[in-house]
């Protein structure tokens, strides 16, 4: 059988630690975003062209928004 993705099944595969109460946190961030992006005080501040906070983010990590 050939190899995929470099891995030809005779090593072991190396996990990776995730810290979940990081990944927690995160989620509740995004969640509170998220909640924010769908009030009308956001589209708002959207159009008059003063909202930073989500538009720092797009910025920042690239990506649109598609809501």
């Amino acid at each position: 059988m050939s190899i995929g993705f470099g891995f030809d099944g005779n090593k072991k595969k190396q996990g990776i630690r995730i810290n979940k109460e990081e990944i927690n946190k995160v989620t509740k961030e995004y969640k509170k975003l998220k909640k924010y992006m769908k009030t009308n005080m956001y589209k708002i501040k959207d159009m008059s062209g003063k909202e930073t906070i989500v538009s720092k983010l797009l910025d920042e990590y690239g990506g649109d928004f598609d809501g």
